[in-house]
């Protein structure tokens, strides 16, 4: 091997070297929601919306509330963790009618009389449901979550921690802010916002309909996921 291609290959190795070592320098992406993602986050691949730094820390430090690692749970750093029984105990039943609010969602959203349990008309059993997420008719109650369309933990994480515990329980309650969706996909959302996650339809039904009750709510949304939001919604005209 003569010296040009040794200077070559010294200087190729350096510069395959130097890319490497800045692809480790950013391996923590903060998204619009203030999350920290590390390289075991399930999303970080599909992440194409962030600020990237080179260690956890440094992202904490800059705004990132949360850490991402494995299996979609956020580990609460520099807030108090949110929990369900902030937004009350399950599901009420604000009419007292023993109907609680996902027997009222069921009911509302169903395109057929429903069919209950027992002669009571507590529980729902089935019905004719078309998710919003899909387009799929689900027909078994028993199949579907309740989704809050501006989850519970997204909006403890933009102003609800600071709500008196009775605004929380309503606005865990608001019919509008209730979707009867397939479980698999509300457990795969979590606590996600538009930026982490999106249904595989009816995509810019959704994201107006987290924005509007954002809106509703006085929740707070910084500029970065106001860019996000009417970047999404730009692609609907």
């Amino acid at each position: 091997m003569n010296s040009f291609m040794l200077t070559t290959f010294f200087f190729s190795l350096l510069f395959i070297t130097a890319q490497a070592l800045a692809s480790d320098g950013n391996s923590i992406k903060l998204t619009s929601s203030g999350i920290c993602h590390t390289k075991e986050s399930p999303y970080f691949d599909r992440i194409k919306n962030f600020e990237a730094f080179s260690s956890i820390t440094e992202c904490l430090n800059t705004g990132g509330g949360r850490v991402l690692r494995t299996s979609g749970k956020v580990l609460q750093t520099n807030s108090q963790e949110y929990q369900r029984s902030m937004f009350g105990h399950g599901w009420a039943d604000t009419d007292g009618d023993c109907q609680d609010q996902r027997a009222e969602a069921l009911i509302n959203a169903s395109s057929l009389p429903v069919r209950f349990a027992n002669s009571d008309k507590c529980r729902v059993m089935t019905g004719r449901w078309i998710s919003p997420f899909t387009g799929a008719v689900i027909q078994n109650s028993s199949e579907i979550d309740i989704d809050h369309v501006v989850p519970l933990a997204w909006a403890w994480r933009h102003g609800a921690d600071e709500w008196p515990q009775e605004k929380r329980e309503i606005f865990a309650n608001d019919p509008v802010n209730l979707w009867p969706v397939e479980a698999s996909l509300n457990r795969s959302k979590g606590g996600s916002g538009p930026d982490e996650w999106l249904p595989p339809e009816n995509q810019c039904q959704y994201v107006a309909r987290f924005f509007r009750i954002t809106k509703i709510f006085d929740l707070s949304v910084s500029e970065s996921e106001n860019r996000t939001f009417r970047k999404l919604l730009s692609k609907c005209s």
